[in-house]
C-alpha cells in the first residue's frame, strides 16, 4: 500500500515571531483537541533510534534525499499511550507510520531485542525487526518538547510550534520523568513546523508570511540539534 505523502515545511522563529503567529492562529485556526485537555499544549518525548553508523544522522548532514527515522514517542511523560514510528523523506515530501506497542514491548524494543518481531502482523514493527537484525538498530537520544499544534481540515494543515527542544544527552531512559535534560536552542527560538498535503491554502499562507515576514525555511532537525552535543570536543 502506498504510503500518503505530505509537504512539511519547517522554520526556526524569534519568541516575538511566535507570540504574533500563535495569536492570529488562534482565531483562524482549530487547536488541536489533545493541547485543548492540556491547557493548550502537550510534552512529547521521543527516543530516536540509529543503525550502528549512524546512517538516519549522517543521512541528515549530507541531505540524502530518501532517508528513514525510527522513534519511539509518548505524551506528558505517561506510559499509557506509546507509540513506534518511522518518519520517512521522500525528496521534498514526508510521509509517518505508528503503530501503538505495549510498555513490554517497549521496553524490549529500548533493549534492543528484535526477538519475536518477525512474525508481527506491523509492517513498521517488520521493518524494525529486520533493521535490528541487519543494522543493529538501537536507541540513542532523547528529544523532549512541548508542542502547541493547529489544525483545519483544508488539505489537513497541522501547523505546530515547538518549544524548550531539549536533549536527554546519553540517557535512554524514556519512561523516567526524572532524566536530565538539557536546552539545545537559544531561549527565545521556536521550531515552526507546516504540513500539508497537495497545496497550502492561500489564506493560510497569508497568515504565514504576514505574521513572520522575515521567517526564513530551514532544514532544522530535533534530533540531530539533540545528538551534536555527543560530538563536542
Amino acid at each position: 500500500m502506498a504510503l500518503p505523502l505530505r509537504h512539511e515545511l519547517k522554520f526556526l522563529i524569534t519568541r516575538t515571531q511566535f507570540e504574533v503567529l500563535n495569536r492570529t492562529l488562534a482565531g483562524a485556526l482549530y487547536l488541536d483537541p489533545h493541547a485543548e485537555k492540556n491547557g493548550g499544549m502537550y510534552h512529547i518525548r521521543s527516543l530516536y533510534f540509529d543503525t550502528a553508523f549512524d546512517d538516519a544522522l549522517y543521512d541528515k548532514y549530507a541531505g540524502v534525499m530518501n532517508r528513514n527515522k525510527y522513534r519511539m514517542r509518548i505524551y506528558n511523560l505517561s506510559d499509557r499511550e506509546i507509540h513506534m514510528e518511522c518518519k520517512t523523506k521522500f525528496g521534498s515530501l514526508i510521509s509517518k507510520r505508528s503503530v501503538r506497542i505495549s510498555r513490554d514491548l517497549a521496553e524490549q524494543l529500548i533493549a534492543a531485542d528484535p526477538t519475536g518481531l518477525e512474525n508481527t502482523r506491523s509492517g513498521l514493527l517488520r521493518d524494525v525487526y529486520r533493521e535490528m537484525r541487519t543494522n543493529l538498530l538501537h536507541p540513542v537520544v532523547i528529544v523532549d518538547y512541548e508542542r502547541i499544534p493547529y489544525l483545519h481540515q483544508a488539505e489537513e494543515v497541522r501547523i505546530t510550534f515547538d518549544m524548550r527542544v531539549r536533549t536527554g544527552l546519553n540517557s535512554i531512559d524514556i519512561f523516567n520523568p526524572h532524566v536530565p535534560t538539557v536546552p539545545v536552542l537559544d531561549h527565545d527560538e521556536t521550531i515552526l513546523e507546516v504540513k500539508y498535503n497537495r497545496v497550502l491554502p492561500p489564506y493560510i499562507a497569508d497568515i504565514l508570511s504576514f505574521a513572520c515576514p522575515e521567517a526564513v525555511q530551514s532544514a532544522v532537525s530535533k534530533y540531530t540539534l539533540c545528538r551534536r552535543y555527543e560530538f563536542k570536543e
